[in-house]
């Protein structure tokens, strides 16, 4: 007799989709047929724009891998500005609907590289360079992805934290991976209500000592303090900044530098590094997986607006 509870279950039931559905797919049957090297090498080359060619598909010794050794490329390139470059500059890049329920704006591929590359004037001068690590604490907001972009457009690595988390997670978060910047709003809006995000930020970077500033998005208006030499408004940072990229070129940026922490779980303080759950994603990797998978689930595709 055991104490261990076995839970088993064999599901054999198909559901397929119709035909006419299944027939505009962009990813059918035949993919599965095809080698796994030759079909990731040509996702590699076909989806990514390089700045430099990749030299060898992958190293795997596990449990770790390394993909696309060799090539040199930016991630914000292939986001934005390849396709700004490439005529897409009038088409949505996406939609955002946010709180109130009449907070909407509607984003071109060229607004999105005119803000990115006007934010990113911005952090360069306050020292964000390659290899500068920067925090991301913030709601669903359209600076979020700007602030993103922008990180990956200057080779900053980056971690995105929950607007829902605590400042405890928060500061867990930066104290590992030891980031010198903090990029947060005065207050986000869920469900009606705000999340007091610079009241958590305040209290995190209080217990994170390698945070030297805070860059503040003003969300809601509500009333914060800002300290005085630490924190800056978004809005006054950016002020007379160029959006033109060429005061701005995109880093080159090796294939397996790093790109972004995504830590999965809310840890406590008290977590050790060997017991921390984290994903570490790298620029080449990334862009191949991300794009491959979009196409695939999505059904990604061209269109008049998009």
């Amino acid at each position: 007799m055991t104490s261990a509870i076995d839970t088993l279950f064999l599901e054999e039931r198909r559901y397929p989709p119709p035909e006419d559905f299944a027939a505009q797919a962009n990813a059918k049957p035949e993919i599965y047929a095809r080698d796994f090297e030759e079909f990731w090498a040509t996702e590699g080359r076909e989806r990514v724009t390089w700045l430099e060619p990749f030299e060898q598909l992958y190293e795997w010794e596990p449990p770790y891998a390394k993909w696309y050794l060799g090539g040199k490329l930016n991630v914000c390139h292939n986001c934005v500005d390849r396709h700004v470059e490439g005529g897409r500059g009038t088409k949505v890049a996406y939609f955002w609907e946010g709180e109130p329920e009449d907070d909407r704006r509607t984003i071109t591929f060229a607004d999105l590289q005119a803000d990115v590359v006007r934010f990113a004037n911005a952090l360069r001068k306050l020292g964000v360079e390659k290899g500068t690590p920067v925090a991301i604490y913030m709601g669903m907001v359209p600076e979020l992805p700007v602030a993103m972009l922008a990180c990956a457009r200057l080779g900053a690595p980056h971690t995105v934290v929950f607007g829902g988390f605590s400042a405890d997670s928060l500061a867990d978060r930066m104290n590992d991976m030891e980031c010198e910047l903090l990029i947060t709003q005065d207050e986000g809006w869920r469900n009606g209500a705000t999340v007091p995000l610079k009241r958590n930020s305040d209290a995190a970077v209080a217990s994170s000592p390698t945070v030297k500033r805070v860059v503040v998005l003003r969300r809601t208006g509500g009333d914060v303090q800002l300290e005085h030499g630490r924190d800056l408004w978004w809005h006054e940072l950016v002020e007379g900044e160029s959006d033109d990229p060429v005061t701005c070129p995109c880093a080159p940026m090796d294939s397996e530098d790093l790109l972004y922490l995504l830590y999965t779980t809310a840890r406590p303080a008290s977590s050790t590094r060997a017991s921390r759950t984290t994903r570490t994603r790298t620029a080449g990797g990334r862009s191949s997986s991300a794009t491959r998978s979009t196409c695939s689930t999505r059904r990604r595709r061209p269109s008049a607006r998009t």
